[in-house]
This record gives structure tokens, sequence and C-alpha cells, in this order.
């Protein structure tokens, strides 16, 4: 159990991205999972890292550049600080429901949902009554990886951070992100999702990542069929906006290594875009 929640809010990074809607101004961007942040002031560069937050072993990796970049730093912000004891705590509150699903859901979303339980898992909607809505599409979502030994980008950073002996921080709490999530689905929204998550469409995802293709990944998570214009905004672009505030701060006095999921990095409200309309350069680092 210990495990599966530490794994919720990866899986939930991960759903947030899957299901946003295609901008249609978006910059076209080099093949480049890693991004210097430089000018602007700064006196010393920082470095802006995609990670598609959980992964099969066998398909992990961690390139020499990155590796690099990771040591010139001097810091580790991620989207969320899951190395603070307080954050892990109120994930493990939030993976549970405020109220059991057989009350929050419909009876015909009960059964939509525990026919996808019992084809996608095994399990049944009885067994997940008591998690939150969110939670279940975490357990469903990590199934489509297909495989049992998955490693966690952000835990592998933190490790790494934790050797060098240098600051962790984050860019948004638990609290918050469940919040935005909570707000911008339906359950109706929410139900849909789970039906349409299946392996293909994670394969896709993965391959996208291990060949570094920005703008393929951008395009692979994307999907119009049932995100509305107003999800988009809450789940995507106002997060995007919100870091942008934060960034600056943090960057001025020391270099930062930013690992966020992959999909914040394209688009016109693409982290990297706005970084390059506040005045900073933003280039791919290729080795």
């Amino acid at each position: 159990m210990k495990n599966l929640i530490k794994s919720v809010i990866a899986v939930i990074a991960i759903v947030f991205s899957s299901s946003v809607q295609a901008q249609t101004k978006s910059p076209k961007l080099e093949n480049s999972l890693l991004w210097e942040v430089s000018g602007n002031g700064l006196t010393k560069p920082s470095y802006l890292y995609g990670t598609v937050h959980m992964i099969c072993s066998p398909d992990y990796f961690l390139s020499e550049k990155t590796k690099k970049a990771f040591d010139a730093s001097n810091k580790l912000v991620l989207e969320i600080n899951f190395a603070d004891p307080s954050e892990m705590a109120d994930m493990q509150k939030m993976a549970m429901g405020k109220e059991p699903l057989s009350k929050l859901l419909s009876p015909e979303h009960l059964s939509k949902l525990d026919e996808i339980l019992k084809t996608k898992t095994g399990m049944t909607v009885q067994q997940v009554d008591n998690f939150s809505l969110m939670t279940v599409m975490s357990l469903i979502s990590m199934k489509t990886f297909g495989c049992a030994d998955i490693k966690l980008y952000e835990m592998e950073f933190i490790e790494m951070a934790k050797k060098r002996n240098i600051q962790i921080g984050g860019l948004e709490t638990v609290k918050s992100q469940l919040s935005i999530l909570g707000n911008a689905y339906t359950n109706d929204e929410m139900i849909q999702m789970l039906s349409e998550s299946n392996q293909n469409e994670t394969d896709k995802l993965v391959a996208s990542y291990k060949s570094e293709n920005i703008d393929d990944l951008y395009n692979n998570v994307t999907d119009k069929k049932f995100t509305s214009e107003k999800t988009r905004k809450m789940i995507l672009d106002q997060r995007n906006l919100n870091w942008i505030k934060e960034m600056p701060q943090m960057m001025k006095t020391e270099s930062v290594f930013f690992a966020v999921g992959a999909g914040h990095l394209g688009g016109e409200f693409g982290v990297i875009n706005l970084l390059r309309k506040a005045g900073y350069i933003v280039k791919p680092v290729m080795n």
C-alpha cells in the first residue's frame, strides 16, 4: 500500500497530461528532454528537464548530458517536493475519498467503473469504494504500463539530490495539484478517461519519450474527444503560468535543476515558450 500511495501523484500527473487538448500555436521544438535556461540577468544557467514521471524499469534511462547538468546544479525543484514528509502525508490522506464512491457516483457511473476495473485490473468497484476517483484513475493508469517493475523519475532525482546533499523544492503542493484536478473534471469526463486508458496509448507516450521528441510527446498526450477548453486551461496552461512566476526568483541566486512532466514543456503556454517570453534564453542541450 505504501508503494502504491507513493505512485499515486506521479500517475495522476500523467493523467494530467494525457487528456490535455492540443493547442494550435505550438512552436516547434528540438528533440531534447533537457533545456538550458540563461540570460535575463542570471549569473549561472539553470536547467529544465521533462520527465514521463513513471516508466517500466527496462525503459528507464538518464542520459549523460542530464547527469552532467544535474551535477552542475545547486538545487532540485520538482512539481511537488516528494522528499517533504508533510507532502507524503497529505498524499496518503488525499488518496482516500471524502465519501465512498458508492455514494459519490450514480448507479450508471458505478456500473461503468466496475466494468472498467474488472476488464483492466481484475478488481471490483467494491474493492476501491473508499478510494478517491483520482486514486482509481491512478491504479488503472499504472496497469497500462504492462509491467510490475516501475521506476519513478522524481524519486530517482530525489535520491541523486540526497547523495549530493543539495536542497529539494517544489513548484506546487499535493493539495493544490489535487484541488485543480478535482475541479477540472466532471465524473463523466473521469469515467471516459478511464475507459480510454489503454496500453497502446501508453506505449506511444513511452516511445516518444525515449526519442526525446517533445512535439510528438505533446501531440501523443492530447485527446480532444472529452477534454474541454476550461479543463485544458486549468490543468496545463494556468499551472505553467503559476510556475513561471516562481522560477525566476529560484534561478536568480543559484543554478536550479527543474524536473517537471514533459507535457508541460511544449505548446504556446508551455514552460519553454513562457520562459522565452519572459526574456530568458532557453535552448536544447543536445549532448
